[in-house]
């Protein structure tokens, strides 16, 4: 076994959530393996034709993966690993919520115009698979926009739109441009909380409590939190402070401030941290969104698994 490969016991918690052989589309070379590979180039950021000879051709590998961030199988067993922690007791709901920005390589440009095409594909059976979200398809197409590449400050850049729970595990991602503001995500980065239960009923989409900066600060967020009954902790701007104390008693009162629970929020810039420890994600060179969005879930898997 290879630095970063999968442990025996890692391998077990995945392998029963992983595709199978619908028997018309011939056999599927060995999953174990083919991760391996997918996590040795996202660790290791090189290219796809330098994979190691052990992970066999690097075609198939890429391949796998790219039709995986299509179909949504990545994102399919995050859930189930996180599933299967929840059902432990291991999850901590006590969710903050950020973004980060992500320096584009000049190879991640240059996807062609055209939506990506859905080739390949199988007919998983997967257990209890009915319950988890199907994606659509892949987005993609129409320019770098269309792939989640845009201009920031940080120049040719993407932004990784993410929650954590309390022990700096990620719950759901989220890929725009990197110019994006962070509070147009912020209900899609809820809504994509998805943990579903090991045995019957629907799966777990709210926190318990919530935390965020200035940046998600405004009142659509705020009555979004208030409709779904969700505490939060999300510091006021200065300028919304200010225009409130001019308007006196018709300005309303502050919104609720727990210091000590904002402390806590370094849990989410802790699971960038962790992301970013993965050279494909600290630096994108996929030329599709989805496919950044894919490798960014596989770095999420390993986190859980190892964490």
């Amino acid at each position: 076994m290879g630095r970063g490969d999968l442990s025996d016991a890692e391998w077990e918690r995945l392998r029963p959530f992983l595709p199978v052989s619908n028997g018309r589309c011939g056999r599927w070379r060995d999953h174990r393996q083919v991760i391996d590979g997918i996590l040795h180039r996202v660790r290791a950021g090189v290219q796809w034709r330098d994979l190691p000879e052990r992970f066999g051709p690097w075609k198939t590998v890429y391949e796998r993966h790219r039709l995986w961030s299509a179909d949504g199988t990545w994102e399919r067993l995050l859930q189930r690993v996180q599933a299967a922690a929840d059902a432990a007791g291991e999850i901590d709901w006590d969710v903050s919520v950020d973004s980060t920005i992500v320096r584009a390589h000049q190879h991640a440009a240059g996807a062609r115009s055209q939506p990506p095409p859905v080739k390949g594909g199988h007919s998983a059976r997967t257990p209890g698979r009915n319950v988890v979200a199907e994606p659509a398809r892949p987005p993609g197409g129409g320019g770098a926009g269309g792939e989640g590449l845009g201009r920031s400050r940080g120049g040719f850049t993407s932004k990784l739109h993410l929650s954590a729970d309390g022990r700096c595990r990620p719950l759901s991602l989220i890929v725009t441009p990197g110019q994006r503001a962070d509070c147009t995500q912020f209900i899609g980065v809820l809504e994509k909380i998805r943990v579903p239960r090991t045995g019957s009923g629907r799966p777990r989409k709210k926190p318990a409590r919530l935390a965020a900066d200035k940046a998600y600060s405004n009142g659509p967020i705020r009555r979004y939190l208030r409709r779904r009954g969700i505490r939060h902790t999300i510091p006021e701007k200065t300028d919304s402070q200010a225009a409130r104390l001019r308007k006196g008693s018709h300005g309303g009162r502050p919104p609720g401030f727990d210091a000590e629970r904002y402390k806590k929020r370094n849990t989410v810039e802790r699971a960038i941290n962790r992301l970013k420890h993965h050279r494909a994600v600290a630096t994108r060179y996929d030329k599709r969104g989805y496919v950044f969005l894919g490798t960014a879930t596989a770095a999420a898997i390993t986190i859980w698994l190892r964490t």
